[in-house]
């Protein structure tokens, strides 16, 4: 299926290609194009020389790319050629930009090189192109169980694709490893090892394709960030604060069948070759306070190796990610701020990094939030390639009006968008002083706010009705304490009494009852005497209307069981005067001793009728 759907995209380019016209003035009398498919980005870079075959003076070159490719173009640069062998260290790139072509086919998409300067008749021109494509590398099979390798698929033309004719043009595969299933043989191919050539071919005319397909293995990991958020935060009290959130996902051959951990375990190069166990994140020099974590929390799993030169963070997902399988974590750091941030013509600008620091990532969606400090304004932004932007606002702690937030996407990023960047802004030194004098006004007005409340009476005035009748109610329920204390005595008394009465009949000394009842006696009267007042009190007391009823109660039944428990004694002393029996003496005072019973139960369930209130 895949070979048939491959014959169709190359039948239906054939066909539009036939009748493109062909852009005479300029003749690639030179094509050097070498692909790179060592990692899951493939990287083209074609070396063309140009040259003016016309009469006019030619400023631009026109870069040709089938629709199947161009959807996966995720950078594109021209630069000078330094010579085979050469370190480019110049910089220098030309201008690129898209074109929508006249009387060209419309299945190629076409850009635009601006030369440094025009070429004339005769003259020539070489430089490089590199182009960066993702998603352009297809798993065949697209399921593998644990034990398998992972089989890549790799869709190309053998001939350079351009509107202008071709001298001369080579092309070199190179691959991560020697082992190739299967690629298309051709005139003049040979495979050397991981790489295979193809070439030369002589005399191309215009808009030539030779389609190829290769069929590779490749265990390199797919890590594919379907969301990256980085947070670079600026604090101008000297530090810049980095977050990122990933959502990360393995983009290669679905894993199908079950994972066994003891499998991987023992021989994890073979039951999991394309498995991602763990990933470099290459973080710029003095980076500090450095963590990783996902949702569940810390993730331990993690090494950090530091110098002068860089600061490397291996981490590793708290499983082996096989295809299709996804993960989330944070990676945090702070960094020194007078290495990122700089002054020119009164503005201040940071200058960082813009892509992902971890190694070969391609991400489907990349989006930069840079917080600048509050009171930030003219705010701009400078980037070495197109970006979408926004501004957006964060509050932090002692903020009033919020921080600006610059907002920053590019879908389908890669390495080469790790460039530099700025955010220019204008910032008052002064407003530095707001938060520290803020956060000092505020301890202030809080020791200020305690002297106040412990000098100042906040209660209630005393002259109001409301503070009255609290009084009112406070003299009451003294009152009503008073009261239940006295009867408490008048219990214990009460209990004194019927002790006396059981020594009594232990051991017969009237005498010391008797003496014993006589003092009762004078206790209870004291007691009564006291009572009198406070029940006085309660009767003229409105605040005391719904308790008095009860209290009253109280005081009779007490009365009551005083008096029935004094007849008792009397009862039993007479009798032991008189010398009677004693189951006499019980039948005499076996009512008596019921009704004191009782009244005791009445008067214990009013006192805590009393105590509840």
């Amino acid at each position: 299926m895949r070979e048939v759907g491959l014959r169709l995209d190359v039948f239906l380019l054939a066909l539009t290609i036939l009748w493109a016209p062909a852009l005479s003035d300029l003749v690639l009398s030179k094509v050097d194009r070498r692909i790179d498919l060592t990692s899951q980005i493939a990287r083209i870079t074609s070396t063309l020389k140009v040259e003016n075959a016309g009469s006019g003076l030619v400023s631009e070159v026109l870069l040709a790319f089938p629709e199947s490719q161009a959807k996966h173009l995720a950078h594109l640069t021209a630069t000078p050629n330094e010579g085979k062998g050469k370190v480019k260290g110049s910089g220098i790139s030309y201008p690129v930009q898209l074109v929508h072509a006249k009387d060209m086919p419309p299945s190629l998409t076409f850009y635009s090189v601006s030369l440094p300067k025009g070429l004339g008749k005769g003259d020539s021109f070489t430089f490089d192109v590199l182009a960066v494509f993702t998603h352009a590398l297809k798993p065949f099979p697209e399921k593998i169980t644990q034990a398998d390798i992972q089989l890549l698929v790799f869709q190309d033309s053998a001939h350079y694709l351009s509107p202008y004719a071709v001298k001369v043009q080579t092309l070199s595969v190179k691959l991560p490893d020697a082992r190739i299933e299967s690629y298309t043989r051709i005139e003049n191919t040979k495979n050397i090892g991981s790489e295979i050539k193809y070439g030369p071919y002589e005399n191309l005319p215009p808009y030539s394709y030779s389609p190829i397909v290769v069929h590779f293995e490749s265990n390199q990991p797919f890590a594919v960030a379907e969301e990256l958020v980085r947070e670079i935060e600026i604090s101008h009290w000297g530090n810049i604060q980095v977050t990122e959130h990933y959502k990360l996902v393995h983009g290669g051959a679905q894993s199908k069948g079950e994972f066994s951990r003891l499998d991987y375990q023992a021989r994890p190069h073979v039951r999991g070759a394309s498995a991602i166990r763990r990933l470099v994140a290459k973080l710029p020099p003095r980076a500090h306070s450095v963590y990783y974590r996902d949702e569940i929390g810390n993730v331990s799993t993690s090494n950090l190796w530091s110098d002068f030169k860089k600061t490397e963070l291996e981490i590793e997902p708290r499983y082996p990610m096989f295809g299709g399988w996804r993960t989330a974590f944070t990676i945090g750091y702070g960094l020194p701020l007078h290495e990122f941030l700089f002054e020119s013509d009164g503005k201040r600008f940071i200058n960082i990094s813009f892509g992902c620091p971890i190694n070969e990532v391609v991400i489907d969606t990349l989006i930069v939030k840079v917080v600048l400090p509050e009171g930030s304004r003219d705010i701009s932004v400078s980037a070495p390639f197109p970006l979408k932007q926004w501004q957006e606002k964060k509050f932090s702690h002692l903020d009033l009006v919020g921080r600006p937030v610059v907002a920053l996407e590019k879908t389908n990023a890669v390495p080469e968008h790790n460039q530099k960047f700025q955010v220019y802004y204008k910032f008052n030194s002064l407003a530095m002083l707001w938060e520290p004098l803020m956060l000092i006004f505020g301890i202030f007005f809080l020791f200020v706010t305690g002297i106040v409340y412990m000098h100042v009476d906040m209660s209630i005035s005393k002259s109001s009705a409301s503070y009255l009748a609290k009084l009112q109610w406070d003299e009451v329920q003294a009152a009503i304490q008073q009261i239940r204390n006295i009867i408490a005595r008048c219990l214990v008394i009460h209990d004194k009494v019927e002790a006396s009465l059981r020594d009594l009949s232990r051991t017969g000394d009237i005498q010391a009852c008797k003496a014993a009842r006589k003092a009762a006696d004078g206790l209870l009267k004291e007691l009564s005497k006291e009572m009198k007042p406070l029940l006085a009190f309660l009767q003229s007391s409105q605040q005391a209307a719904h308790l008095l009823p009860k209290v009253e109660e109280l005081v009779v039944k007490v009365k009551d069981l005083e008096e029935r428990l004094m007849v008792k004694h009397s009862t039993i002393v007479d009798c032991y005067e008189k010398k009677y029996g004693g189951r006499e003496i019980e039948n005499r005072v076996a009512s008596q001793v019921q009704k004191i019973t009782a009244l005791r139960q009445e008067v214990d369930d009013l006192l805590e009728f009393i105590d509840e209130i």
